[in-house]
């Protein structure tokens, strides 16, 4: 193996590189490794980009390495090589963060394939993957127009550019036209105090349906609403067994089918430097579980729109 060293200069600090030529068999998974800016365990967003690892570990019969906590330039520079060395030829960071870097880096590494999560940037070997969040958040939000007794559901979101947020206030709206939605945001993914705060302050305004959108403080408003007798809409993953109760379904990004989706790309050689962009037609987003307070008319109803959406691409509010 021929070894090559390069040396970046990058915000004052001198970095050594070492990337390897005629390494990899191109278009063909070696290793596989991934980089979370947290940590796995802290919310169901990093826990599902580890299954996905784990489902690859096993799919390909490949090893697979990941690295918590790495948010900084130079950790993720010193990550990167680390994997290279391990002969890891597919790289996922597990953030919109790892965009910027992974575009400076890849150019050092041209065998090996950065895909990280909804950015704007690319290049040969640099995907960004983007969940089509609308639809999503649109049939969350008509379960939530029809199963609000107060007419009034209230929306946390951890930033306001959300796309399942504006599909949600939709779906409230085509449910319930009378419905009343209150939307805020705390401009974190990890404030879970000011989250439950504005749950509070919306549950005194009549509040009985809410809708967390944010993984790391979502279940612990779900168990709040629980204790209250209210109603939710779960995020992320079907958090259904999380609060029984008070959960009506909940609007699933699934992760780790698309990690899968994307590793067999890449084996076969089908993986492009590109934004793509994946919705329900794609498999890798859908509601949970329904409560059975939902009538089961309704609940059909929603399965056949859904249905229609996968066919038409085209939600009600838009025939």
């Amino acid at each position: 193996m021929k070894r090559l060293f390069y040396l970046i200069l990058t915000s004052g600090i001198v970095v050594m590189l070492t990337a390897c030529s005629n390494y990899f068999e191109s278009g063909q998974i070696q290793n596989v490794g991934m980089l979370v800016d947290g940590t796995i365990a802290e919310n169901a967003w990093n826990e599902k980009g580890y299954e996905g690892l784990r489902e690859i570990e096993k799919e390909f019969n490949t090893d697979v390495f990941y690295k918590e906590n790495i948010d900084t330039e130079t950790e993720i520079i010193n990550a990167v090589d680390e994997f290279v060395q391990d002969g890891v030829n597919l790289i996922f960071g597990h953030s919109s963060m790892y965009g910027n870097y992974f575009n400076d880096l890849a150019k050092y590494y041209p065998d090996v394939h950065f895909v990280y999560f909804n950015g704007g940037i690319y290049r040969d070997n640099v995907t960004s993957l983007n969940f089509n969040s609308h639809a999503m958040g649109f049939f969350g939000g008509m379960i939530a127009g029809e199963m609000t007794e107060t007419s009034k559901v209230g929306v946390i979101a951890s930033f306001l550019w959300q796309p399942e947020i504006e599909g949600f206030y939709e779906g409230v709206k085509y449910q319930n036209p009378h419905a009343t939605v209150e939307i805020d945001y705390i401009g974190s993914w990890f404030d879970t105090e000011g989250a439950l705060a504005i749950y509070d302050s919306m549950k005194k305004k009549g509040v009985d349906v809410f809708y967390p959108a944010g993984d790391a403080f979502s279940e612990q408003m779900l168990k709040k609403a629980e204790e209250d007798g209210l109603l939710a809409v779960g995020y992320v993953s079907d958090q259904h067994e999380i609060a029984p109760d008070a959960v009506l379904t909940s609007t699933i990004q699934e992760v780790d089918k698309l990690y899968d989706q994307v590793a067999r790309k890449f084996d076969d050689g089908e993986l492009v430097g590109d934004i793509l962009t994946f919705d329900f037609q794609d498999e890798v987003i859908a509601l949970g579980e329904f409560n059975e307070k939902i009538p089961k008319a309704f609940e059909r109803y929603v399965d056949d729109t859904i249905d229609e959406y996968i066919d038409t691409n085209l939600l009600p509010n838009e025939y």
